[in-house]
């Protein structure tokens, strides 16, 4: 695991102990952001279920201006503190204890990019993309990524998003919502 591009480039990222944390692969990680750059310069970004905080630290570290990584675990919010010193970027970054549901009520900045990577048999993407919904700037609009099972297959059309991509990478299926409103 390591991160991929930007500032700190080959940077690898301290991995989880266990299976009870499930990092992004880098090839994932990598068509992500083929898909999204154009959206993360700058951006403030909100990493729910952050876990290692991979995508988030990738974000910051492609231009970013700022990332609020969200995790109910404690063992996941230390690892992304790790990370995060580890790459120089704690200042650029907020570790949030909640779950999803208060965590755009924590954060008093309108995101730009949202990454949504909850357990795959977690099935709260409805609710996560209608509270994304709620803290986008209806101006400015803005982009959710919903990484899943590559069995899953989610509606075009949900809570003010549009799915604009869908590709799927062997077990892991991304898509990327718009928000239109």
């Amino acid at each position: 695991m390591r991160v991929i591009a930007g500032i700190c480039r080959g940077r690898r990222l301290f991995s989880p102990d266990g299976n009870s944390i499930r990092p992004t692969a880098d090839r994932v990680k990598g068509a992500i952001f083929s898909m999204i750059g154009a959206y993360i310069p700058d951006a403030v970004v909100v990493d729910l279920f952050s876990g290692s905080g991979g995508l988030g630290i990738e974000a910051l570290s492609r231009g970013a201006r700022r990332c609020y990584f969200c995790d109910i675990s404690a063992k996941a919010r230390d690892l992304t503190g790790k990370n995060l010193a580890h790459c120089g970027m704690a200042d650029r970054a907020e570790i949030l204890h909640c779950d999803y549901k208060a965590a755009f009520d924590r954060i008093g900045d309108a995101p730009d990019v949202v990454f949504l990577d909850p357990p795959y048999e977690r099935d709260c993407y409805t609710n996560c993309l209608a509270a994304a919904g709620a803290a986008f700037d209806a101006a400015r609009g803005g982009i959710v990524v919903a990484e899943h099972s590559a069995a899953l297959r989610l509606p075009e059309r949900l809570s003010g998003f549009v799915r604009i991509k869908e590709k799927r990478y062997g077990s892991t299926g991304v898509s990327v919502f718009l928000y239109e409103g």
